[in-house]
């Protein structure tokens, strides 16, 4: 069996650190906003280079907080990727804002820098683009359409953590950012946890006090917030990992280019690199027009696939009225050829070839 990621192989090489820090912190007992939350924040920050990194609950209360803080409300519309987690737009929709969807870059899956200025109305107050499957979004073009337009630019960087685009970690270029550190992303806790960052002074506060219910000094309560504190014991194996990150992220890129060599000349398109940025490859997506045939092989022989994915936003359920008659080909064609092999850094050039083959051998 070739899972999609191999958490238990992590863990085991980290396995005496992890348990040791975790046993410390049950000793010490600082269970809310504990020593390990802020020596994370101080450490992702540093790593990360922005000022201030503000650990939340999960990465879509990431998004909520960010925007929350950034003063986004009802009324505004935010220009954003139809293709990605729902999270995306349901922070947007949080805040009382109003998601814009427009089209993706056919190679790189990430939303067109075309596509956002042409979007562009009286309400909009921001653009949010998402770092897809580890590729860095056009950053470059895309700030130069915000402060053209005088809009703010938060960065949903859910599956990116590590990844650079033309030098500068994502995270660390827009506004704010927004992480997760789901079990499976490229820096992952064991349960749900997420960060957000920034180099604004005040907005670094004002996310502090809507994590911890609107409150600055305890039992006094300036805004309406929310309970969204990154955990004691998720912090500690949080940063026995960081340490790691690099190390992972180039097994990572590791794994993606042997498995581009090999696929070539297959007909499959293999993930496309800009060269603007790092790709570290949370997903390693491809595009095919024998996606079942492919993933019904690769079931039978005891691996594991997936389609990130299948529904863009604007045909969910969720916003299918809203959004009736919006027709954007581009991520439509992608939503219905895509589909995501096994990656993550320990994974062996055996394995990858045992999925190549059966790749071949399916088509």
């Amino acid at each position: 069996m070739i899972p999609m990621v191999d958490l238990k192989v992590q863990y085991l090489k980290l396995k005496d650190e992890i348990d040791r820090g975790i046993l410390e912190a049950l000793e010490k007992t600082q269970f809310i906003l504990g020593p390990n939350v802020s020596a994370f924040e101080e450490e992702a920050a540093a790593y990360l280079g922005v000022k201030y990194a503000i650990g939340v609950a999960s990465g879509t209360d990431a998004l909520h907080l960010a925007l929350a803080a950034a003063g986004i409300k009802e009324g505004d519309e935010v220009i954003t990727s139809p293709f990605t987690f729902i999270a995306t737009a349901e922070a947007i929709r949080y805040v009382g804002a109003t998601p814009v969807f427009v089209d993706i870059d056919p190679r790189t899956y990430n939303i067109d820098p075309a596509a956002i200025e042409a979007a562009i109305t009286p309400r909009t107050r921001a653009v949010l683009p998402v770092h897809l499957f580890g590729q860095p979004a056009d950053m470059g073009a895309i700030e130069a359409i915000c402060a053209k337009h005088g809009l703010l630019l938060v960065e949903d960087c859910a599956q990116s953590f590590g990844a650079a685009a033309a030098g500068r970690m994502t995270g660390s270029i827009g506004a704010l950012g927004a992480f997760s550190f789901f079990p499976s992303k490229n820096l992952g806790c064991y349960g749900d946890g997420g960060l957000v960052t920034t180099s604004c002074s005040e907005t670094a506060e004002m996310v502090k006090v809507l994590r911890n219910h609107g409150s600055k000094v305890r039992y006094h309560h300036s805004v309406i917030g929310y309970n969204s504190r990154l955990d004691e014991i998720q912090a500690v194996i949080l940063r026995a990992k960081l340490k790691h990150i690099d190390e992972y992220n180039q097994g990572r890129r590791r794994v993606a280019h042997l498995y581009s060599e090999l696929l070539a000349g297959t007909g499959i398109v293999t993930p496309f690199e800009d060269g603007k940025g790092v790709h570290v490859y949370h997903q390693y997506t491809l595009l095919t027009d024998r996606r079942d045939d492919i993933m019904k092989a690769l079931t039978g022989a005891g691996i594991a696939s997936a389609i990130y994915y299948p529904i863009p936003l604007h045909k969910q359920d969720v916003f299918a009225v809203q959004f009736a008659g919006l027709t954007l080909p581009v991520t439509e064609d992608a939503a219905a050829r895509c589909m995501s092999l096994p990656i993550f850094p320990e994974m062996t050039e055996e394995q990858v070839r045992e999925v190549v083959g059966v790749i071949k051998s399916a088509l």
